[in-house]
């Protein structure tokens, strides 16, 4: 599975070191922060330390998510929430699902809305960068041939799984399977596998390298539709079901042209960004007086 495509402006855990700061320097109440015998470390002591190792870094890029928030609009550029919505669901399925993910912003104390924001800022920016950019069909037709093996339609299998500690368990589940009991029912009430879990045991379509060496092999022997005997790894022991098999295809230029597109647009656009703006924050007076 591909990570989701990002422009990075260099924010990301260093404005959290800022809110950090912030929150310290806003919070009246609290006069130390740590303590130590009799030694007592203050908020402004650890404030000091932050802002003289990362206050420029954090400041740049801050100016830097302002200005491009500022052309943004100055430009009237707008996103559809449907965008927004399908790259936030690329997010939940790169790091296991919907689930997953909500634990994962839990743990870091990010809010949802808050990647919601950066996804519309970044498709935002995609687009202003994208406008002065220009594909002919022989660019197109070149990076196709540069990169055709990623447009080849590889070998895959669609499939789910419940993962148990022990075979018995395993054996279990089977036989209630074959009594006629619903697999995603199964997963969610038997599956270890929180990532999967909740999906009903949904592990999306994948090619051979991407799972291990037993569960691979015993996935891609099976038909659509049937069921593994138990399948031992490291893991645990898993039920396999084959959801579809798609068999390896070669790529025809033009049946895949805006994918093509798409891709070469996404390389020019990171490619480009960074002269973009560079000849955005041209049109700003920008000033600051950080003292570090």
């Amino acid at each position: 599975m591909t990570k989701p495509k990002m422009i990075y402006w260099g924010i990301g855990s260093i404005v959290a070191l800022l809110l950090l700061i912030w929150g310290f320097s806003y919070n009246s109440s609290t006069k130390y922060v740590a303590e130590i015998d009799d030694t007592k470390i203050s908020e402004q002591e650890l404030n000091d330390v932050l802002v003289s190792q990362y206050g420029a870094e954090v400041l740049d890029s801050l100016v830097t998510q302002k200005v491009i928030e500022m052309e943004i609009e100055k430009q009237g550029v707008e996103v559809s929430q449907e965008k927004i919505d399908a790259e936030m669901a690329n997010y939940q399925e790169y790091y296991g699902g919907e689930e997953a993910f909500q634990s994962l912003l839990e743990e870091n104390g990010i809010k949802q809305s808050t990647i919601e924001q950066d996804i519309e800022t970044y498709l935002a920016t995609n687009k202003l960068v994208a406008e002065g950019i220009t594909i002919t069909d022989e660019e197109l037709q070149t990076y196709f041939n540069e990169n055709k093996d990623q447009y080849n339609q590889q070998e895959e299998v669609h499939a789910s799984h419940i993962l148990v500690d022990d075979k018995e368990t395993a054996e279990e589940v089977i036989d209630k399977l074959e009594a006629g009991e619903e697999f995603t029912s199964l997963a969610k009430e038997y599956s270890t596998d929180e990532a999967s879990r909740e999906s009903g045991g949904d592990l999306g379509t994948f090619g051979k390298g991407e799972m291990v060496q037993a569960f691979e092999d015993a996935a891609f022997s099976m038909e659509v539709g049937q069921i593994s005997d138990p399948v031992e790894t490291e893991n645990g022991f898993h039920v396999i079901r084959v959801e579809e098999k798609f068999e390896a295809k070669e790529a025809k230029f033009e049946e895949v042209k805006e994918k093509v597109r798409e891709d070469l647009m996404a390389t020019r656009v990171n490619n480009e960004y960074s002269t973009w703006l560079e000849e955005v924050k041209s049109k700003y007076d920008i000033t600051t007086s950080l003292d570090v």
